[in-house]
């Protein structure tokens, strides 16, 4: 593999070693319970994953498998139950949720304390005043990444393809705090190709297989390929890797690029969150 290849699942491997050596000392193990709602067969694939890594450093999981017609009550019901339970340290609902249910209105309900996604409007507040905060996966993840080739991000202009909640928005703020001049761009922006060719980090986060070309990418630019999307070829990232690779310095693969790197992240606030509950 090139050597501009940013590699995630090797440096998720180590976070995953680190901490389950450190949960090995511990007297008690942290306790990450996921929900899911409904039969998506992306979302079982996902939940596999994260239990399996959970396995992996130590960290239990209970798993709550709901219908895809349980009603915001029921839902509300189970959060405030694992809210309050002293065995659960994290909580995880898996989206998308079915359509009936209000996904900020489920997400808000989660404690902060427990926010090991980074969603609860409270931490989304801190994160971008620079205290301490559960930060979204993905975009923790990105950044740990970055600082495998450059620990100092001063002054680099970063240009972000997508404005979600989840992965666009708290990953600009991240950029932000690490002192990049941040454009946060979306399927609205005119000029995309000559605003993306700017960029000496460019991340990728639309949702949309192999959009960003050789046009959109400036020489010796970092990219930073969120993209996961299911094609007639196989999994493709939003960045056409094969014209990326012939121009920017770093590029991460899709797969085994972001994604093991988000569930390594949600192992890290998971443990965080045992050590805040326990004072520890």
């Amino acid at each position: 593999m090139s050597n501009k290849v940013l590699n995630g699942k090797e440096l998720a491997v180590s976070i995953k070693n680190e901490l389950k050596q450190k949960i090995s000392c511990l007297d008690k193990k942290p306790n990450l319970a996921v929900i899911m709602v409904g039969n998506n067969p992306a979302s079982d694939v996902y939940v596999k994953n994260k239990e399996k890594s959970c396995l992996e450093v130590g960290i239990s999981t209970s798993t709550y498998k709901l219908p895809e017609q349980t009603s915001k009550e029921e839902l509300l019901n189970l959060i405030e139950k694992l809210n309050t339970s002293n065995d659960v340290n994290g909580i995880l609902v898996q989206l998308p949720l079915p359509a009936h249910l209000n996904t900020d209105e489920i997400l808000n309900t989660i404690s902060p304390l427990k926010d090991v996604d980074g969603f609860h409007p409270l931490n989304t507040g801190l994160m971008i005043k620079k205290q301490k905060a559960f930060t979204p996966c993905t975009p923790k993840g990105i950044i740990k990444l970055l600082h495998t080739i450059k620990k100092d991000l001063t002054g680099l202009n970063a240009v972000v393809v997508g404005r979600s909640q989840i992965v666009g928005l708290p990953i600009a703020h991240l950029l932000i705090n690490e002192n990049c001049t941040v454009t946060v761009t979306h399927s609205k922006t005119k000029n995309l190709a000559s605003i993306c060719k700017n960029a000496d980090i460019l991340i990728a986060a639309i949702g949309r297989a192999e959009f960003i070309t050789k046009e959109f990418i400036k020489e010796n630019a970092i990219i930073i390929d969120v993209g996961i999307n299911r094609t007639k070829d196989g999994l493709k990232g939003d960045v056409k890797f094969s014209d990326a690779l012939d121009i920017c310095s770093y590029i991460t693969p899709v797969p085994g690029g972001v994604g093991p790197m988000t569930i390594a992240m949600l192992l890290e606030n998971t443990y965080d969150a045992f050590l805040n509950q326990n004072n520890s």
